[in-house]
């Protein structure tokens, strides 16, 4: 009798986890499988997005390659700040470099700067809650907290809406913009995992309408104002808690540190030397609202690289396509001699929903026209770029999959200028010769003579059970 009383337990125990389970999948599949077409309105906006004429560009830029550099980077921006610092950004942990971030932005809210920093609500809820290192700068009276649509089961129907925006703004002046997030993979040089990546530093000493650093702040003001975004734990009694005032002790003690070793650099306030001449950078975004959006960030793309005359190279972590993408491609590689992208090798590739997918889908690819390299590096490549002929390049958090296109906030800067084309190709040509190009009989042709990363039986196991399992939902990847 007893036996069967645990039975009839575990039953209903069983029967509700499925019912919520059935719940939130309905829930999300319902609302997320219509993907929008581009609308009249996006198509007008984007003949017009790199125009030049009669405008004359006060921004400077430098692209920023090296994780070590991108950590430095950023502890310089907010030590200068005197006024303002904005933060956005898809992940944020308290690891080694989150500490140091966090500490560099305790010590401008105890300088009197006003701190806003706004997180995707789902990432927030995994690394952030019941986090002292978090409540001890959310607590403190010069700093404002939002989540992007913070987490909530109840409400399936807005779960895949996320907030993928990576940027960092000083002061309404200066920005860094790009695909790196908050934490170890992308920031400094720390034992472990890595994630390679690429940002844009921005300055403009005297900020104009048009300017690319007032499109970056009013959009920041577009999603913070919007009803999807909530406080985060925003209770000055948080600081009271011996948790908290031991927290903000240890993160005040590690960014001295760091800030003594790297003082010189960081107190250098004159970007002149380092950065080149545009003439003109603009920023692209998609909708910011929490249901399937239209893909007005791909048309954009898409329609900027239709018009190159010699090249096209797109640097990607992940491609997960619907034909509409597909089609884009085939039309770009018919206009464009020279049309090529790199993302990593299945073996590579950090993400096991991007891995398998591309496992499955890789000869597809390769009927567009483009031209297919494969990243071995060992580290999981994480940048989203596109070079276009010798004066464009497009550097953001785009990834080429549908998540990017369809589901999340995303933002690309295109920038026209020769000197950072030319820092781009570098850049990616340094990867590149990490790589080997992908034939249509399913070869490799291996210039660099690149040693392939081992695809284990695990890793072959676990690509095989995300197609068969969940390969229907890669629209939601």
């Amino acid at each position: 009798m007893k036996r069967h009383k645990i039975c009839k337990i575990i039953f209903a125990i069983l029967a509700v986890f499925l019912c919520v389970a059935f719940y939130e999948l309905i829930g999300i599949c319902i609302t997320y499988k219509k993907q929008p077409a581009v609308s009249d309105a996006t198509i007008k906006e984007t003949q017009n997005i790199m125009s030049v004429a009669g405008r004359e560009n006060t921004e400077r830029a430098v692209i920023i390659e090296k994780n070590s550099q991108a950590l430095l980077e950023r502890v310089r921006l907010i030590q200068n700040a005197k006024d303002e610092i904005i933060l956005s950004t898809f992940a944020f942990k308290s690891d080694e470099s989150g500490k140091l971030i966090l500490g560099a932005l305790h010590d401008a809210a105890d300088r009197g700067v006003h701190v806003r920093i706004l997180v995707d609500g789902m990432e927030s809820w995994i690394d952030m809650e019941g986090n002292p290192y978090f409540y001890g700068l959310s607590s403190h009276e010069n700093v404002e907290i939002k989540l992007y649509n913070k987490a909530n089961p109840l409400k399936p129907w807005k779960t895949m809406g996320r907030m993928h925006d990576k940027y960092l703004i000083a002061d309404g002046k200066i920005y860094i913009l790009g695909g790196r997030n908050t934490y170890n993979y992308f920031l400094g040089d720390f034992p472990g995992h890595k994630n390679f990546d690429r940002d844009v530093l921005v300055v403009c000493d005297e900020p104009q309408k048009d300017n690319s650093v007032n499109q970056l702040w009013n959009y920041f003001e577009t999603i913070w104002e919007q009803e999807d975004c909530r406080y985060f734990h925003n209770s000055k009694k948080l600081a009271d808690r011996q948790s908290v005032k031991k927290a903000v002790l240890e993160l005040q003690e590690g960014y001295q540190q760091y800030f003594e070793v790297n003082k010189e650099k960081i107190c250098d306030t004159d970007y002149a030397d380092e950065t080149f001449e545009t003439e003109k950078i603009t920023l692209l975004s998609n909708p910011i609202h929490t249901q399937a959006k239209e893909p007005v960030v791909w048309y954009q793309l898409g329609e900027l690289m239709k018009n190159a005359k010699e090249r096209v190279k797109i640097h990607t972590p992940y491609i997960i396509c619907n034909d509409m993408m597909y089609n884009t491609w085939e039309e770009i590689a018919q206009k464009v001699p020279d049309f090529s992208i790199m993302t990593n090798s299945v073996a590579n590739n950090g993400n096991p929903f991007g891995a398998a997918d591309y496992a499955k889908n890789r000869n597809r690819i390769l009927e567009t026209g483009i031209d297919i390299w494969e990243y071995e590096g060992g580290y999981s490549y994480h940048g989203k770029s596109i070079l276009i002929d010798d004066d464009l390049s497009v550097i953001g958090s785009f990834n080429m999959d549908m998540r990017s296109t369809y589901l999340d906030t995303e933002l690309m800067l295109v920038i026209r200028s020769k000197e950072i084309n030319k820092q781009l190709e570098d850049g990616m040509m340094e990867y590149e010769s990490v790589s080997r190009q992908v034939l249509d009989d399913g070869t490799y042709y291996d210039p660099y003579h690149v040693k392939p990363i081992e695809l284990t039986e695990k890793r072959k196991r676990k690509v095989f059970l995300v197609q068969h399992l969940l390969g229907w939902a890669r629209d939601l990847f």
